[in-house]
């Protein structure tokens, strides 16, 4: 196995298992390397501003980047923020909450406990809790970040308010023995668990930050042209989506590597060589290239 730090109960990229949380800076792993629930990836998107370094200027707006303390430049245009919806507050929505508040972004939050259960993070973030049925109302972006097993229960018309032609990330993984069960669509109809998300929410989505520990959203990210930038694996049928997501994960201080379509997304799904691996984008398009459509014995049913 690829992982070396999951927990028993969920294995995962996010490091420890689907939930260990270390405090409020959200540095668990959850989802996949998320595990089954917390992974992620962080970085900087720039060098650290230093007292004697000159202040952004012009259309350069200094954000916080929350767990390294550190600041930058952010270069977008004003104005560019956009809105976006997570729903699932576990280790990484909890920490994409953190790092996307942190860009300027405007931040809906929602869990399946209701917003008072989430009061701390909006306090720390900025972010608006809101039930789930509101996350997604006017975004442009919605993140859905929940066990597997749990998307059948999402609110039906979860997507309906989303702004025209929204991205729908998914970062969610299977796994069967750990936490979700037998899902027969994945088992015997050879759907990829994207796809099989897909077709729940009735809005095409766009694969990303699943093989991400959770705890990298906060501390990994490096400016473009660093050596040590981590890339993503992205893939999609909706290619206006993935260029979408692909420019908000480099805002982020990753690299993304084009994974495909949908269909193509088992190269991605957990067992496999790019799943919770940290490297760049030369490596992490051999893994997606080395990928086995066959599920490994610990990933199935």
């Amino acid at each position: 196995m690829i992982l070396t730090r999951r927990r028993a109960a969920v294995p995962g990229p996010a490091g420890t298992r689907h939930g260990r949380h270390r405090g409020a800076a959200g540095r668990g792993l959850g989802h996949g390397p998320h595990s089954p629930d917390g992974r992620g990836t962080g970085a900087r998107l720039g060098p650290a501003l230093g007292p004697e370094e000159p202040p952004c200027t012009g259309n350069r707006r200094r954000h916080r980047v929350v767990g390294a303390g550190r600041q930058t430049c952010d270069t977008r245009e004003q104005g560019s923020d956009m809105k976006i919806g997570i729903i699932g507050a576990g280790n990484i929505g909890g920490n994409l909450t953190r790092r996307l508040t942190a860009l300027g972004h405007d931040v809906s939050v929602a869990n399946s406990r209701g917003p008072q259960s989430l009061a701390a993070l909006a306090e720390e973030t900025g972010a608006t809790a809101v039930p789930a049925t509101e996350a997604a109302r006017g975004a442009q972006v919605v993140v859905v970040t929940v066990p597997l097993k749990n998307v059948p229960d999402l609110p039906a018309g979860l997507l309906d308010g989303a702004a025209a032609g929204a991205a729908v990330i998914d970062t969610g993984n299977y796994y069967p023995q750990q936490r979700d069960g037998r899902i027969d669509a994945i088992e015997d109809d050879g759907l990829t668990e994207s796809r099989w998300t897909e077709r729940h929410l009735g809005h095409p989505v766009v694969k990303a930050f699943n093989g991400t520990y959770a705890q990298d959203l906060l501390e990994r990210p490096r400016p473009e042209g660093d050596p040590e930038r981590i890339a993503v694996p992205v893939a999609a049928d909706d290619e206006a989506a993935k260029r979408v997501v692909r420019a908000l994960i480099d805002e982020l201080g990753f690299d993304t590597v084009d994974a495909g379509g949908i269909d193509e997304s088992w190269r991605q799904q957990p067992g496999t060589p790019v799943y919770g691996l940290r490297a760049g984008v030369e490596a992490v398009t051999r893994a997606l290239a080395e990928a086995s459509p066959e599920r490994p014995a610990d990933h199935k049913a």
